[in-house]
């Protein structure tokens, strides 16, 4: 899995707490819908949206949770948001 860059990837707003921003890979970042957080990438998909996917304790704001697709939550790492 890829490791956090220190860095958020937003250039727009974003509810994603700083501190998560800076931990999540970059394409956890962009796999996000930009009404969640701004990447910039005009990539809004929202499939499997609507729901949480997770399994336990998650760091991941509910409204966050239950507006990305289940792809992007699956690939946060399991002591952020448990999915497995």
């Amino acid at each position: 899995m890829s490791q956090g860059t220190d860095a958020s990837h937003a250039v727009g707003d974003s509810i994603v707490p700083q501190k998560l921003q800076e931990v999540l890979p970059q394409k956890v970042e962009e796999k996000v819908p930009n009404s969640i957080h701004d990447t910039g990438d005009g990539a809004d998909t929202t499939g499997n949206a609507g729901v949480s996917h997770t399994t336990g304790d998650s760091v991941v704001p509910k409204a966050a949770q239950e507006a990305v697709p289940k792809q992007a939550e699956e690939v946060l790492p399991e002591k952020v948001h448990p999915t497995n």
